[in-house]
Protein backbone atom coordinates (compact mmCIF):
# COMPACT_ATOMS: atom_id res chain seq x y z
CA UNK A 1 0.00 0.00 0.00
CA UNK A 2 1.20 3.56 -0.61
CA UNK A 3 1.83 5.96 2.44
CA UNK A 4 -1.97 7.66 2.55
CA UNK A 5 -4.70 7.87 5.09
CA UNK A 6 -8.27 7.28 5.17
CA UNK A 7 -11.31 6.85 6.90
CA UNK A 8 -13.61 4.25 8.13
CA UNK A 9 -17.43 4.76 7.62
CA UNK A 10 -19.66 2.03 6.78
CA UNK A 11 -21.80 2.79 3.71
CA UNK A 12 -25.39 2.20 6.20
CA UNK A 13 -24.21 4.91 8.69
CA UNK A 14 -24.16 7.55 6.52
CA UNK A 15 -26.83 10.67 5.93
CA UNK A 16 -30.06 9.82 3.54
CA UNK A 17 -33.77 10.69 3.68
CA UNK A 18 -34.94 6.96 3.82
CA UNK A 19 -33.26 5.52 6.91
CA UNK A 20 -30.35 3.77 6.45
CA UNK A 21 -27.33 5.13 4.67
CA UNK A 22 -26.92 4.09 0.85
CA UNK A 23 -25.20 4.12 -2.07
CA UNK A 24 -26.37 7.39 -3.33
CA UNK A 25 -25.95 11.34 -3.42
CA UNK A 26 -24.02 11.19 0.15
CA UNK A 27 -22.10 8.50 -0.72
CA UNK A 28 -20.58 10.43 -3.45
CA UNK A 29 -20.48 13.72 -1.13
CA UNK A 30 -18.47 11.54 1.02
CA UNK A 31 -15.83 10.71 -1.42
CA UNK A 32 -15.65 14.22 -1.97
CA UNK A 33 -14.96 15.27 1.41
CA UNK A 34 -12.28 12.66 1.15
CA UNK A 35 -11.28 13.85 -1.74
CA UNK A 36 -10.77 17.86 -0.51
CA UNK A 37 -9.15 16.18 2.44
CA UNK A 38 -6.15 14.68 0.27
CA UNK A 39 -7.16 11.08 1.61
CA UNK A 40 -6.09 7.62 -0.08
CA UNK A 41 -8.51 5.13 1.52
CA UNK A 42 -12.25 4.64 2.48
CA UNK A 43 -12.87 1.46 4.35
CA UNK A 44 -16.27 -0.24 4.85
CA UNK A 45 -18.14 -2.93 6.65
CA UNK A 46 -18.95 -5.95 4.40
CA UNK A 47 -21.93 -4.72 2.10
CA UNK A 48 -23.53 -8.12 1.68
CA UNK A 49 -27.19 -9.08 2.73
CA UNK A 50 -28.09 -8.89 6.71
CA UNK A 51 -30.04 -11.50 8.55
CA UNK A 52 -32.37 -10.14 11.16
CA UNK A 53 -32.21 -13.06 13.38
CA UNK A 54 -28.39 -11.70 13.66
CA UNK A 55 -29.09 -8.25 14.65
CA UNK A 56 -28.25 -7.37 11.15
CA UNK A 57 -24.56 -7.66 11.43
CA UNK A 58 -22.94 -7.24 8.21
CA UNK A 59 -20.51 -10.22 9.08
CA UNK A 60 -23.53 -12.96 9.20
CA UNK A 61 -25.05 -12.74 5.63
CA UNK A 62 -27.41 -14.80 3.34
CA UNK A 63 -24.34 -14.61 0.79
CA UNK A 64 -20.70 -14.18 0.07
CA UNK A 65 -21.27 -12.65 -3.18
CA UNK A 66 -24.40 -10.71 -3.15
CA UNK A 67 -25.15 -6.97 -2.35
CA UNK A 68 -27.73 -5.67 0.05
CA UNK A 69 -30.37 -4.48 -1.14
CA UNK A 70 -31.06 -1.98 1.31
CA UNK A 71 -28.57 -0.14 0.32
CA UNK A 72 -29.27 0.77 -3.22
CA UNK A 73 -30.47 4.77 -2.88
CA UNK A 74 -33.79 5.45 -4.36
CA UNK A 75 -32.76 8.67 -5.43
CA UNK A 76 -30.35 7.32 -8.25
CA UNK A 77 -33.37 4.81 -9.01
CA UNK A 78 -35.45 7.91 -9.69
CA UNK A 79 -32.10 9.11 -12.08
CA UNK A 80 -31.77 6.32 -13.67
CA UNK A 81 -35.71 5.57 -14.76
CA UNK A 82 -36.80 2.75 -12.38
CA UNK A 83 -38.58 4.78 -10.17
CA UNK A 84 -40.75 7.71 -10.52
CA UNK A 85 -40.99 10.77 -7.62
CA UNK A 86 -44.40 9.89 -6.62
CA UNK A 87 -43.35 6.21 -5.56
CA UNK A 88 -41.19 7.79 -2.48
CA UNK A 89 -43.77 10.31 -1.91
CA UNK A 90 -45.04 7.81 0.93
CA UNK A 91 -41.77 7.22 3.10
CA UNK A 92 -42.13 7.15 7.29
CA UNK A 93 -40.61 9.64 9.36
CA UNK A 94 -36.80 7.62 9.46
CA UNK A 95 -34.00 8.77 12.51
CA UNK A 96 -31.53 10.12 11.28
CA UNK A 97 -29.24 9.27 13.60
CA UNK A 98 -29.84 5.46 13.66
CA UNK A 99 -31.14 2.81 11.67
CA UNK A 100 -34.42 1.08 12.17
CA UNK A 101 -33.68 -1.86 9.76
CA UNK A 102 -37.04 -3.29 10.19
CA UNK A 103 -38.67 -0.04 9.40
CA UNK A 104 -36.29 0.33 5.92
CA UNK A 105 -36.78 -3.17 4.94
CA UNK A 106 -40.27 -2.92 5.34
CA UNK A 107 -40.52 0.48 3.34
CA UNK A 108 -37.94 -0.38 0.63
CA UNK A 109 -39.94 -3.93 -0.05
CA UNK A 110 -42.72 -1.77 -1.08
CA UNK A 111 -40.73 0.63 -3.38
CA UNK A 112 -38.66 -2.04 -5.05
CA UNK A 113 -41.83 -4.06 -5.72
CA UNK A 114 -43.31 -1.05 -7.76
CA UNK A 115 -39.49 -0.60 -9.95
CA UNK A 116 -39.99 -4.29 -10.52
CA UNK A 117 -43.24 -4.01 -12.17
CA UNK A 118 -42.56 -1.71 -14.39
CA UNK A 119 -39.25 -2.62 -15.33
CA UNK A 120 -39.09 -4.31 -18.86
CA UNK A 121 -35.97 -6.52 -18.33
CA UNK A 122 -36.23 -8.27 -22.03
CA UNK A 123 -34.74 -4.80 -23.47
CA UNK A 124 -32.02 -4.08 -20.81
CA UNK A 125 -29.44 -5.60 -22.43
CA UNK A 126 -26.98 -4.51 -19.37
CA UNK A 127 -29.26 -6.38 -17.07
CA UNK A 128 -29.16 -9.79 -19.44
CA UNK A 129 -25.09 -9.00 -19.45
CA UNK A 130 -25.17 -8.75 -15.91
CA UNK A 131 -27.18 -12.09 -15.01
CA UNK A 132 -24.91 -13.72 -17.89
CA UNK A 133 -21.69 -12.70 -16.05
CA UNK A 134 -22.82 -13.45 -12.75
CA UNK A 135 -24.75 -16.90 -13.41
CA UNK A 136 -22.42 -18.27 -11.35
CA UNK A 137 -23.88 -17.20 -7.92
CA UNK A 138 -26.55 -14.94 -8.58
CA UNK A 139 -28.91 -17.85 -9.97
CA UNK A 140 -28.71 -19.97 -6.76
CA UNK A 141 -28.66 -16.69 -4.58
CA UNK A 142 -32.01 -15.40 -5.70
CA UNK A 143 -33.73 -19.04 -5.96
CA UNK A 144 -32.22 -19.43 -2.64
CA UNK A 145 -34.18 -16.36 -1.84
CA UNK A 146 -37.11 -16.89 -3.08
CA UNK A 147 -37.60 -20.45 -1.13
CA UNK A 148 -36.54 -18.78 2.07
CA UNK A 149 -39.42 -16.12 1.88
CA UNK A 150 -41.62 -18.90 0.62
CA UNK A 151 -40.93 -21.63 3.37
CA UNK A 152 -39.84 -19.06 6.56
CA UNK A 153 -37.13 -21.04 7.38
CA UNK A 154 -33.85 -22.43 7.96
CA UNK A 155 -33.04 -24.31 4.39
CA UNK A 156 -32.02 -27.65 6.29
CA UNK A 157 -35.61 -27.73 7.06
CA UNK A 158 -37.06 -27.15 3.70
CA UNK A 159 -38.77 -30.66 1.67
CA UNK A 160 -35.74 -32.77 1.51
CA UNK A 161 -36.00 -32.78 -2.33
CA UNK A 162 -35.43 -29.02 -2.17
CA UNK A 163 -33.15 -29.07 0.22
CA UNK A 164 -30.98 -31.54 -1.49
CA UNK A 165 -31.96 -29.83 -4.98
CA UNK A 166 -33.18 -32.73 -6.47
CA UNK A 167 -33.39 -31.08 -10.01
CA UNK A 168 -37.00 -32.25 -10.94
CA UNK A 169 -38.29 -30.71 -7.89
CA UNK A 170 -36.55 -27.91 -7.93
CA UNK A 171 -37.58 -27.07 -11.31
CA UNK A 172 -41.03 -27.41 -10.39
CA UNK A 173 -40.90 -25.21 -7.83
CA UNK A 174 -38.33 -22.42 -9.04
CA UNK A 175 -41.27 -21.86 -11.81
CA UNK A 176 -43.98 -21.19 -9.35
CA UNK A 177 -41.40 -18.78 -7.62
CA UNK A 178 -39.98 -17.47 -11.12
CA UNK A 179 -41.28 -13.87 -10.85
CA UNK A 180 -40.10 -13.29 -6.94
CA UNK A 181 -36.51 -15.32 -8.43
CA UNK A 182 -36.63 -12.67 -11.14
CA UNK A 183 -37.41 -9.86 -9.02
CA UNK A 184 -34.64 -10.59 -6.86
CA UNK A 185 -31.81 -10.45 -9.81
CA UNK A 186 -33.14 -6.84 -10.78
CA UNK A 187 -32.20 -5.74 -7.29
CA UNK A 188 -28.97 -7.40 -7.83
CA UNK A 189 -28.55 -5.78 -10.61
CA UNK A 190 -29.61 -2.13 -9.65
CA UNK A 191 -27.26 -2.74 -6.29
CA UNK A 192 -24.15 -3.62 -8.65
CA UNK A 193 -24.70 -0.82 -11.20
CA UNK A 194 -24.94 1.84 -8.04
CA UNK A 195 -22.02 0.48 -6.56
CA UNK A 196 -19.75 0.43 -9.79
CA UNK A 197 -20.51 3.84 -10.34
CA UNK A 198 -19.72 4.55 -6.87
CA UNK A 199 -16.48 2.62 -7.13
CA UNK A 200 -15.45 4.69 -10.31
CA UNK A 201 -16.55 7.77 -8.86
CA UNK A 202 -13.92 6.66 -5.79
CA UNK A 203 -11.08 5.83 -8.05
CA UNK A 204 -11.40 8.77 -10.22
CA UNK A 205 -10.86 10.65 -7.16
CA UNK A 206 -7.83 8.99 -6.36
CA UNK A 207 -9.56 7.46 -3.63
CA UNK A 208 -9.10 3.54 -3.34
CA UNK A 209 -11.70 1.35 -1.59
CA UNK A 210 -11.02 -1.33 1.05
CA UNK A 211 -13.86 -3.85 1.40
CA UNK A 212 -14.05 -5.96 4.56
CA UNK A 213 -14.47 -10.25 4.03
CA UNK A 214 -15.00 -12.75 6.67
CA UNK A 215 -13.57 -16.06 6.81
CA UNK A 216 -16.52 -17.74 7.27
CA UNK A 217 -20.38 -17.84 6.06
CA UNK A 218 -23.22 -18.21 7.65
CA UNK A 219 -24.92 -21.59 7.51
CA UNK A 220 -28.29 -20.05 6.58
CA UNK A 221 -27.03 -19.05 3.36
CA UNK A 222 -26.74 -19.80 -0.38
CA UNK A 223 -23.22 -20.59 -0.09
CA UNK A 224 -23.66 -23.56 2.13
CA UNK A 225 -27.35 -24.43 0.48
CA UNK A 226 -25.84 -24.62 -3.08
CA UNK A 227 -22.12 -25.95 -2.44
CA UNK A 228 -22.67 -28.27 0.90
CA UNK A 229 -19.71 -30.58 -0.01
CA UNK A 230 -17.06 -28.37 0.61
CA UNK A 231 -18.58 -27.58 4.11
CA UNK A 232 -18.15 -30.10 7.43
CA UNK A 233 -21.97 -30.95 7.40
CA UNK A 234 -23.97 -34.68 7.63
CA UNK A 235 -26.14 -36.28 6.39
CA UNK A 236 -28.94 -34.03 7.06
CA UNK A 237 -27.15 -31.42 5.85
CA UNK A 238 -26.46 -30.09 9.07
CA UNK A 239 -23.22 -28.99 10.29
CA UNK A 240 -20.85 -31.66 12.13
CA UNK A 241 -18.18 -28.93 13.26
CA UNK A 242 -18.56 -24.78 13.69
CA UNK A 243 -16.47 -22.26 14.29
CA UNK A 244 -15.11 -20.41 17.17
CA UNK A 245 -11.93 -19.49 18.96
CA UNK A 246 -10.53 -20.87 22.16
CA UNK A 247 -10.55 -19.57 25.77
CA UNK A 248 -8.07 -16.45 26.50
CA UNK A 249 -7.75 -13.08 28.20
CA UNK A 250 -10.76 -12.24 26.70
CA UNK A 251 -13.32 -15.50 27.76
CA UNK A 252 -12.58 -17.92 29.83
CA UNK A 253 -15.05 -20.22 27.55
CA UNK A 254 -14.09 -19.39 24.33
CA UNK A 255 -16.05 -17.83 21.89
CA UNK A 256 -18.86 -20.02 19.99
CA UNK A 257 -19.88 -18.38 16.13
CA UNK A 258 -21.30 -21.21 14.96
CA UNK A 259 -20.39 -20.97 11.15
CA UNK A 260 -20.06 -24.50 9.59
CA UNK A 261 -16.16 -25.36 9.31
CA UNK A 262 -14.78 -25.86 5.56
CA UNK A 263 -13.39 -28.96 4.71
CA UNK A 264 -10.53 -27.86 3.29
CA UNK A 265 -10.04 -31.57 1.68
CA UNK A 266 -12.87 -31.38 -0.63
CA UNK A 267 -11.53 -28.19 -1.33
CA UNK A 268 -8.29 -28.47 -2.27
CA UNK A 269 -9.28 -31.29 -4.94
CA UNK A 270 -11.23 -28.40 -6.38
CA UNK A 271 -7.96 -26.89 -6.33
CA UNK A 272 -10.35 -23.78 -4.35
CA UNK A 273 -12.63 -22.60 -6.93
CA UNK A 274 -14.98 -21.22 -4.62
CA UNK A 275 -12.28 -19.37 -3.06
CA UNK A 276 -10.93 -18.18 -6.30
CA UNK A 277 -14.79 -16.95 -7.44
CA UNK A 278 -15.27 -15.29 -4.16
CA UNK A 279 -11.57 -13.38 -3.83
CA UNK A 280 -11.77 -12.64 -7.74
CA UNK A 281 -15.20 -11.00 -7.27
CA UNK A 282 -14.64 -8.67 -4.40
CA UNK A 283 -11.55 -7.79 -6.07
CA UNK A 284 -13.35 -6.81 -8.98
CA UNK A 285 -15.37 -4.65 -6.08
CA UNK A 286 -12.64 -3.13 -3.57
CA UNK A 287 -8.90 -2.30 -4.61
CA UNK A 288 -8.08 -3.61 -0.97
CA UNK A 289 -9.68 -6.63 0.53
CA UNK A 290 -9.49 -7.30 4.60
CA UNK A 291 -9.99 -10.64 5.50
CA UNK A 292 -11.32 -11.13 9.21
CA UNK A 293 -9.91 -13.89 11.25
CA UNK A 294 -6.76 -14.27 8.48
CA UNK A 295 -5.48 -16.94 11.04
CA UNK A 296 -8.06 -19.79 10.12
CA UNK A 297 -6.22 -20.14 6.80
CA UNK A 298 -3.43 -21.59 8.81
CA UNK A 299 -5.38 -23.14 11.68
CA UNK A 300 -8.77 -22.80 12.67
CA UNK A 301 -10.43 -23.76 16.06
CA UNK A 302 -13.41 -25.97 15.45
CA UNK A 303 -15.83 -27.62 17.87
CA UNK A 304 -18.20 -30.34 17.37
CA UNK A 305 -22.13 -29.33 17.01
CA UNK A 306 -23.59 -29.18 20.04
CA UNK A 307 -21.65 -28.41 22.52
CA UNK A 308 -22.72 -25.14 24.37
CA UNK A 309 -18.97 -23.62 24.45
CA UNK A 310 -16.08 -23.11 22.69
CA UNK A 311 -13.44 -24.98 25.39
CA UNK A 312 -13.80 -28.49 23.94
CA UNK A 313 -12.82 -27.72 20.27
CA UNK A 314 -9.47 -28.18 18.99
CA UNK A 315 -6.78 -26.38 16.80
CA UNK A 316 -7.32 -27.96 12.79
CA UNK A 317 -4.76 -27.34 10.12
CA UNK A 318 -5.83 -25.78 7.03
CA UNK A 319 -3.75 -25.23 3.24
CA UNK A 320 -3.31 -22.12 3.86
CA UNK A 321 0.11 -21.82 1.39
CA UNK A 322 -1.52 -24.02 -1.24
CA UNK A 323 -4.50 -21.89 -0.99
CA UNK A 324 -2.94 -18.58 -1.97
CA UNK A 325 -0.62 -20.13 -4.04
CA UNK A 326 -3.20 -21.28 -6.09
CA UNK A 327 -5.15 -17.82 -5.85
CA UNK A 328 -1.85 -16.23 -7.09
CA UNK A 329 -1.89 -18.26 -10.27
CA UNK A 330 -5.34 -17.55 -10.86
CA UNK A 331 -5.84 -13.98 -10.18
CA UNK A 332 -3.61 -11.13 -11.46
CA UNK A 333 -2.73 -9.69 -8.01
CA UNK A 334 -3.89 -10.34 -4.57
CA UNK A 335 -4.06 -6.75 -2.20
CA UNK A 336 -4.99 -8.43 0.89
CA UNK A 337 -5.23 -7.26 4.34
CA UNK A 338 -4.73 -9.65 6.84
CA UNK A 339 -7.13 -9.04 10.35
CA UNK A 340 -4.27 -10.48 12.43
CA UNK A 341 -5.30 -9.47 15.60
CA UNK A 342 -5.32 -11.75 19.09
CA UNK A 343 -2.54 -14.03 19.93
CA UNK A 344 -0.62 -14.92 16.46
CA UNK A 345 1.25 -18.00 16.39
CA UNK A 346 4.85 -17.71 14.37
CA UNK A 347 3.23 -19.88 11.21
CA UNK A 348 0.73 -17.28 10.75
CA UNK A 349 3.46 -14.32 10.64
CA UNK A 350 5.43 -16.28 7.85
CA UNK A 351 2.58 -16.84 5.38
CA UNK A 352 1.64 -12.92 5.65
CA UNK A 353 5.71 -12.41 5.10
CA UNK A 354 5.97 -14.73 2.14
CA UNK A 355 2.73 -13.45 0.07
CA UNK A 356 3.49 -9.45 1.51
CA UNK A 357 0.28 -9.16 3.17
CA UNK A 358 -0.03 -6.34 5.35
CA UNK A 359 -1.46 -7.01 9.01
CA UNK A 360 -3.16 -4.66 11.79
CA UNK A 361 -2.47 -2.33 14.44
CA UNK A 362 -4.45 -1.09 16.89
CA UNK A 363 -3.68 2.12 18.84
CA UNK A 364 -6.34 1.11 21.56
CA UNK A 365 -4.67 -2.50 22.12
CA UNK A 366 -0.76 -0.19 22.73
CA UNK A 367 -1.50 1.23 26.24
CA UNK A 368 -2.93 -2.01 28.29
CA UNK A 369 0.83 -3.15 28.72
CA UNK A 370 4.44 -2.48 28.53
CA UNK A 371 4.32 -0.13 25.18
CA UNK A 372 8.42 -1.16 24.80
CA UNK A 373 7.81 -4.02 23.19
CA UNK A 374 4.17 -3.58 22.38
CA UNK A 375 3.23 -3.93 18.36
CA UNK A 376 0.36 -1.81 18.54
CA UNK A 377 2.93 1.23 20.05
CA UNK A 378 3.33 3.67 17.28
CA UNK A 379 7.26 2.97 17.65
CA UNK A 380 7.15 -1.21 16.80
CA UNK A 381 5.35 -0.25 13.97
CA UNK A 382 6.64 -1.51 10.31
CA UNK A 383 5.96 0.24 6.99
CA UNK A 384 4.03 -2.70 5.47
CA UNK A 385 1.13 -2.24 8.10
CA UNK A 386 -2.26 -0.44 8.82
CA UNK A 387 -2.72 1.37 11.36
CA UNK A 388 -6.01 2.30 13.18
CA UNK A 389 -6.63 4.35 16.05
CA UNK A 390 -9.78 1.39 16.72
CA UNK A 391 -12.13 -0.81 14.54
CA UNK A 392 -15.67 -1.23 14.35
CA UNK A 393 -15.82 -3.90 17.03
CA UNK A 394 -13.71 -1.23 19.71
CA UNK A 395 -15.34 1.85 21.61
CA UNK A 396 -13.92 5.26 20.47
CA UNK A 397 -10.97 6.59 21.71
CA UNK A 398 -12.79 8.88 23.79
CA UNK A 399 -15.47 6.23 24.91
CA UNK A 400 -12.06 4.38 25.48
CA UNK A 401 -10.44 7.11 27.97
CA UNK A 402 -14.00 7.94 29.16
CA UNK A 403 -14.94 4.47 30.62
CA UNK A 404 -12.54 1.35 30.13
CA UNK A 405 -8.68 3.21 30.29
CA UNK A 406 -7.11 1.85 33.57
CA UNK A 407 -5.33 4.53 35.74
CA UNK A 408 -2.18 2.24 34.84
CA UNK A 409 -3.11 2.70 31.12
CA UNK A 410 -3.80 6.29 31.32
CA UNK A 411 -0.66 6.72 33.09
CA UNK A 412 1.65 4.52 30.28
CA UNK A 413 -0.22 6.86 27.63
CA UNK A 414 0.64 10.34 29.54
CA UNK A 415 4.53 9.37 29.78
CA UNK A 416 4.11 7.75 26.14
CA UNK A 417 3.09 11.21 24.51
CA UNK A 418 4.43 13.73 27.12
CA UNK A 419 2.00 16.46 27.70
CA UNK A 420 -1.26 16.41 29.75
CA UNK A 421 -4.57 14.19 28.89
CA UNK A 422 -7.70 15.93 27.85
CA UNK A 423 -10.22 14.35 27.27
CA UNK A 424 -11.35 16.80 24.75
CA UNK A 425 -8.28 16.65 22.04
CA UNK A 426 -7.73 12.64 22.92
CA UNK A 427 -8.76 11.53 19.87
CA UNK A 428 -6.29 13.96 17.96
CA UNK A 429 -3.59 12.91 19.88
CA UNK A 430 -4.47 9.18 18.77
CA UNK A 431 -4.62 10.68 15.11
CA UNK A 432 -1.63 11.74 15.14
CA UNK A 433 0.45 9.05 16.68
CA UNK A 434 -1.02 7.17 13.93
CA UNK A 435 0.00 9.99 11.08
CA UNK A 436 3.38 10.24 11.66
CA UNK A 437 3.76 6.25 12.25
CA UNK A 438 5.92 4.97 9.79
CA UNK A 439 3.11 2.80 8.48
CA UNK A 440 2.48 3.20 4.64
CA UNK A 441 -1.71 3.35 5.95
CA UNK A 442 -3.37 4.90 8.70
CA UNK A 443 -7.28 4.64 8.84
CA UNK A 444 -9.64 6.38 11.17
CA UNK A 445 -12.84 5.46 12.43
CA UNK A 446 -15.21 8.90 11.91
CA UNK A 447 -16.28 8.72 14.90
CA UNK A 448 -12.62 9.60 15.98
CA UNK A 449 -12.48 12.27 13.50
CA UNK A 450 -15.30 14.02 15.54
CA UNK A 451 -14.01 12.97 18.81
CA UNK A 452 -17.55 11.19 19.79
CA UNK A 453 -18.11 8.92 22.68
CA UNK A 454 -19.42 5.34 23.75
CA UNK A 455 -22.97 6.57 22.43
CA UNK A 456 -21.39 6.36 18.73
CA UNK A 457 -19.87 2.55 19.11
CA UNK A 458 -20.98 0.76 15.67
CA UNK A 459 -21.02 -3.03 17.62
CA UNK A 460 -20.70 -4.26 20.74
CA UNK A 461 -18.72 -7.73 20.73
CA UNK A 462 -20.72 -10.33 22.18
CA UNK A 463 -23.78 -8.50 22.00
CA UNK A 464 -26.88 -8.41 19.38
CA UNK A 465 -28.75 -6.00 20.67
CA UNK A 466 -28.45 -2.23 19.43
CA UNK A 467 -25.56 -2.83 17.57
CA UNK A 468 -24.93 -1.70 13.56
CA UNK A 469 -27.02 1.21 13.88
CA UNK A 470 -24.97 4.41 14.11
CA UNK A 471 -25.31 7.19 11.68
CA UNK A 472 -23.51 10.51 10.85
CA UNK A 473 -26.06 13.40 11.12
CA UNK A 474 -25.83 15.99 7.51
CA UNK A 475 -24.40 19.01 9.29
CA UNK A 476 -21.80 16.26 11.16
CA UNK A 477 -20.02 16.26 7.37
CA UNK A 478 -18.68 19.53 6.83
CA UNK A 479 -15.51 20.65 4.83
CA UNK A 480 -14.12 22.50 8.23
CA UNK A 481 -14.39 18.49 10.34
CA UNK A 482 -11.93 17.92 7.22
CA UNK A 483 -9.12 20.70 7.73
CA UNK A 484 -7.48 19.49 10.89
CA UNK A 485 -7.06 16.18 8.63
CA UNK A 486 -5.77 17.91 5.63
CA UNK A 487 -3.07 19.92 7.84
CA UNK A 488 -2.20 16.47 9.33
CA UNK A 489 -2.23 14.73 6.05
CA UNK A 490 0.19 17.15 4.65
CA UNK A 491 2.77 17.27 7.54
CA UNK A 492 2.88 13.85 7.87
CA UNK A 493 3.78 13.10 3.92
CA UNK A 494 0.49 11.41 3.49
CA UNK A 495 -0.78 13.17 0.19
Amino acid sequence: MKRGSGVLLSITSLPSPYGIGDLGPWACKFADFLHRAKQSYWQILPINPTISSRGHSPYHSSSAFAGNKLLISLEFMIRDGFLNKKDIKSAPRFKKNSVDYQMVASYKKKVFERAYERFERDTDDEYEDFCFKNASWLDDFAIFTALKNHFETCWSEWPGKIRDRHPVALKDLTAQLSDKINMEKFLQYIFFKQWGMLKQYCNNKGIKLIGDIPIYVDYDSADVWANPEIFKLNGKKQPTHISGVPPDYFSNSGQLWGHPVYKWGALKKQRYGWWIQRIGHNLRLYDWIRIDHFRGFVAYWEIQAGKKTAVEGKWVKAPAKDLFNELSRNLPRLPLIAEDLGVITPDVRQLMDCFGFPGMRVLLFAFNEDTSDNIHAPHNYIKNCVVYTGTHDNNTVRGWFENEAAAADKKRLLSYLGHDLSVNSINWDFIRLAMMSVSNAVIFPIQDILGLGEAARMNRPGTVERNWQWRILPKQLSSSLFDSILKLTKIYGRV
